[in-house]
């Protein structure tokens, strides 16, 4: 290889170092290049890359690293600068882990500089199990903290890119989970306009995002990641978008299989790159090269798809000495640091929302002898988390943030209560198996933190491997299980009960609102949440979050799911009064 390869040297253009580089391509090695996991080209010195990685509220799926609360709890501090200082954390850390394992030739999944967040779509429906992955149902909230998480994610250098940011799911996505591969979400061009699209537009035009995710479902008729309309027409003509446009996980196959738009794979496939669908997260390119035999496609079109890509690779520096890129440099010491963890903890201060204060807190540590910690999440890790989770070094659960805050002599007595979801804790025990215990610590006790709600085992994404409960989606907004015969038990004992709410979604708690002294919803916290919990509850920090989401009265309120139109939905177009309005 001649060291004067146009695609080596850095006095071009990345633009035409990758026109270059792809005009150097076998096709076979062309469409090799669109697959998620790209295989390495040693001739042409070009290492193995997986464009898979996410990013949602701490580097994810990749080991250890900071874990801060879910997208919708961030969402409720209301705060750009908060969003911009974890995003850049999330690729602070993103790139020490990358360039540490890269040197150990780990070039694995989730380990690379593609970080396939934010996930911008508006929480339009409360049911929706993905919701608590969005920054919540009002398109100006959603566009202020996607363009400042994605700047927060892809730095400010004038020519690599930190890490590469991804504007998902592109576009109207919004659930039923299990209809997502056959599903057309119709909506108006008012609705596309005002509530659909803008935080796209904004994260394209103002924030220049590197990257774009399809979404499995069709809009007005055309599937999103081969839609001429969204991609070819709104996101390249109107807006401008010069970045490339990656497939949701095995979303072309939809085509064929279900949306019955094409007939084979090959057409499926002609179809996305001939639109505009740069990367296939999945394996169906592969198809491409059918599709070429066939004249379905031609390989004018591969290369613009090809071209895009590499320009990103080389963007983020892949392909420049290390000394002329800023951040490879970034010690693999930073993640998890103290300082990140610190941000961390603040971000989860922020995200708590007191829904009532009956002059109930803050608690006096110095007056309570015995405090009972009942509910199915007051010792759950993973109510604290959400989904798309990283690993985080230290869990702080409700029950051990209170255990860490109150004096040693305080007895603390506690009780699960009740299964999340299920009728009983254990297999072989009778329904109910722990409300009597439930009771006999609230008895027992000078004040009860009851702490209900849901997490990411029952509200998420369909076919999520942790997902036990339906297809992700919520059938109704009440307390599941027999959560709120466990509160009513516990209520019944007259102690004064606190109730913590962990959730990613609005719940109907009505019967809490008219009868329950205080009510804090927390979200999925983090993985320090139950030390912000502990200082809100006993008064060292003011709860200053918002709700990015309207908490209904009742599910029947509710138009029906797959419903897009915007009428009589969010606190912007519903009729009824809300149980905690949006804000």
């Amino acid at each position: 290889m001649s060291e004067k390869a146009v695609y080596l040297n850095t006095n071009y253009s990345f633009e035409e170092r990758a026109k270059d580089l792809v005009s150097r391509m076998t096709l076979e090695e062309k469409v090799s290049q669109m697959l998620h996991s790209s295989p390495a080209i040693e001739r042409l010195g070009i290492p193995a890359y997986n464009w898979w990685n996410e990013g949602l509220h701490g580097v994810a799926r990749a080991g250890t690293a900071t874990m801060f609360p879910q997208a919708i709890g961030m969402a409720a501090s209301f705060d750009e600068e908060l969003l911009f200082k974890i995003a850049e954390v999330i690729s602070t850390e993103g790139r020490a882990k990358h360039h540490a394992y890269a040197k150990k030739n780990d070039r694995g999944i989730y380990k690379g500089l593609t970080f396939w967040s934010p996930n911008i779509n508006i929480f339009r429906d409360p049911r929706w199990g993905r919701g608590q992955e969005t920054y919540g149902e009002d398109p100006y909230l959603t566009t202020r903290l996607g363009v400042a998480f994605v700047k927060g994610i892809q730095g400010d250098h004038p020519k690599y890119l930190k890490a590469a940011a991804c504007a998902k799911h592109y576009a109207v996505h919004s659930g039923p989970e299990a209809e997502r591969h056959r599903f057309d979400a119709v909506a108006s061009k008012k609705d596309m306009a005002e509530t659909y699209l803008p935080a796209f537009k904004a994260l394209v035009q103002e924030a220049h995002v590197e990257s774009v995710m399809g979404a499995y479902n069709r809009t007005n008729g055309e599937p999103c990641c081969g839609s001429k309309t969204l991609l070819v027409d709104i996101l390249r003509n109107e807006w401008g978008f010069d970045g490339h446009v990656t497939s949701d996980c095995w979303a072309i196959q939809d085509f064929h299989l279900h949306h019955q738009v094409t007939a084979t794979a090959p057409e499926s496939v002609a179809l996305a790159v001939r639109n505009g669908c740069d990367l296939n997260c999945g394996n169906l390119f592969g198809n491409l090269l059918i599709a070429h035999q066939e004249g379905l496609i031609t390989e004018e079109e591969i290369d613009r798809s090809v071209t895009r890509l590499m320009i990103t690779r080389m963007r983020l520096g892949m392909f420049d000495p290390e000394e002329q890129v800023p951040y490879t440099s970034i010690p693999f010491e930073v993640v998890d640091c103290k300082e990140h963890r610190a941000l961390a903890l603040e971000a989860s201060k922020k995200a708590l929302v007191l829904l009532k204060n009956d002059n109930i807190l803050p608690l006096d540590k110095n007056k309570i002898k015995s405090i009972a910690v009942i509910g199915p999440n007051a010792d759950s890790r993973q109510a604290l988390v959400g989904n798309y989770e990283g690993t985080a070094s230290e869990y702080v659960t409700v029950l051990e943030g209170i255990r860490e805050y109150v004096s040693p002599d305080t007895r603390i007595y506690y009780s699960m209560g009740c299964h999340l979801f299920k009728d009983r804790v254990q297999n072989l025990g009778e329904v109910g198996d722990r409300i009597q215990e439930a009771v006999c610590c609230a008895e027992a006790a000078d004040v009860v933190v009851l702490c209900l709600g849901l997490d990411a085992s029952i509200e998420g994404e369909e076919m999520h491997e942790s997902n036990a409960f339906g297809s992700g989606d919520k059938p109704d907004l009440n307390l599941p299980g027999q959560q709120q015969e466990l509160m009513q038990a516990v209520y019944a004992t007259g102690k004064p009960v606190i109730l913590v709410l962990l959730t990613g979604s609005a719940l109907s708690v009505t019967w809490a609102d008219e009868k329950i002294p205080a009510i804090l919803n927390a979200w999925y916290p983090g993985a320090l949440g139950g030390r912000a919990i502990a200082s809100v509850l006993f008064g060292e920090t003011n709860p200053s979050g918002r709700l990015p989401v309207t908490f209904y009265r009742t599910t029947e309120e509710l138009p029906d799911f797959t419903d897009y139109a915007m009428n009589n939905r969010t606190y912007r177009y519903m009729k009824n009064e809300a149980l905690y309005p949006f804000g």
